[in-house]
């Protein structure tokens, strides 16, 4: 993952939360395709990919959120994540 990925563990209402920042997402690359991906290394509850109102793009950078920690370890187990040619 690139520099600008980072791990969040927190404490919710329901529990605990296992959310990953995925930086420098390909413009070509939708929350669908994310979650697809990403679901190879657990069970993702939520891909959120914001969007820049002015522009109708999105801000090329996403939360994925994991239903376990063990999802979250599983990314991190992989070197690098290639997403249409790009590395996030």
């Amino acid at each position: 993952m690139a520099a600008g990925s980072a791990v969040r563990s927190a404490a919710g209402r329901a529990g605990r939360i296992f959310d990953i920042f995925v930086a420098e997402v390909p413009w070509t690359v939708s929350s669908k395709e994310l979650r697809e991906y990403f679901s190879q290394f657990g069970p993702v509850q939520r891909c959120q990919l914001p969007f820049d109102r002015d522009t109708g793009f999105h801000k090329r950078f996403c939360w994925i959120k994991f239903s376990s920690p063990e999802g979250v370890q599983n990314v991190f187990q992989k070197d690098s994540h290639i997403l249409e040619g790009a590395k996030v």
